[in-house]
């Protein structure tokens, strides 16, 4: 089992001929996803090949879905096209849209994400690195060779730290990553991996890595204590961030007490959850408590 990822997923790849298309389609196809097309509305009936594999490209979403029966859509397309792809990827009823875009307006995200949930499209990110299910499906940019399918589930505002993590728990491994994106706004939040790691039979414990700035880490925090049976452990990435400097992701916005690492990590464990000072130490945390477990 796995969350939102399996290797039954259909994935188009919307901005597959261009520089970052290409490249990391050609890693997703290397760690077995199952790539069924690209979209470009210039190059509609060519194909691209990727060493063994010849991928068609078509001239839309609605097009790559009704002719190969693609569920997950990723997204490389530049900042400002973003939207209109993630509406057009709505509009043609893909289930899934993993919006690797950087740089994305705030008014551009808001809209895309109020199109999609309407339309019923969830969308991961943007400015991420996409999930991926070891073994099984990649979709985005996340290295697949750094870990293994295991136990735990994965959900981060951090690409890097998503990438360290897997890295430092590769000897247990993982059901599903999800690199939620560290916007201010986000299609697919803590709360939802949290609701579907608890769901995932796969997933005995949850990482969740978080950062300074907003509120997503408190909320998060209460919906364990209501919702989530499992164990969860938890980093918190801007202790040593100065007061007062903009740090890391757009989303890293702290006003006096509200958003620090601090007021994070006192909320998290006051709902039982364990939470590391550095990712080493958080990797610790998690195999000691799976040992416990056992």
């Amino acid at each position: 089992m796995a969350i939102y990822l399996t290797q039954e997923s259909k994935v188009l790849v919307q901005g597959m001929t261009g520089a970052e298309g290409m490249k990391h389609t050609r890693r997703m196809l290397a760690a077995g996803t199952n790539v069924v097309g690209g979209v470009n509305p210039r190059k509609a009936g060519r194909t691209v090949d990727f060493d063994d594999r010849a991928v068609p490209v078509f001239g839309g979403v609605a097009d790559g879905m009704a002719r190969t029966g693609a569920d997950v859509t990723v997204l490389f397309v530049p900042p400002a096209y973003a939207k209109a792809a993630v509406v057009e990827a709505a509009d043609a009823g893909i289930p899934l849209a993993v919006v690797i875009t950087e740089g994305i307006p705030v008014h551009d995200s808001v809209a895309l994400h109020a199109y999609a949930r309407h339309k019923g499209t969830r969308v991961i990110g943007p400015n991420c690195p996409g999930l991926i299910t070891p073994g099984e499906s990649n979709a985005g940019i996340i290295p697949a060779d750094i870990t293994k399918p295991g136990r735990i589930g994965l959900v981060s505002k951090s690409g890097t730290l998503t990438y360290q993590l897997m890295y430092e728990l590769r000897d247990i491994g993982f059901s599903t990553c999800v690199g939620i994106g560290g916007d201010p706004v986000v299609g697919t939040s803590h709360i939802d991996c949290l609701a579907a790691f608890q769901d995932d039979p796969q997933t005995e414990l949850v990482v969740l890595i978080g950062e300074i700035g907003g509120d997503a880490e408190e909320r998060a925090a209460a919906y364990i204590r209501d919702h989530v049976t499992k164990p969860v452990v938890a980093y918190i990435a801007g202790f040593t961030a100065p007061e007062g400097r903009t740090m890391g992701h757009a989303g890293a916005i702290v006003s006096g007490s509200s958003g620090t690492a601090r007021a994070k990590k006192e909320a998290l464990e006051a709902v039982g959850v364990r939470v590391g000072s550095t990712p080493t130490e958080t990797a610790r945390l998690v195999t000691e408590r799976l040992a416990d477990g056992e």
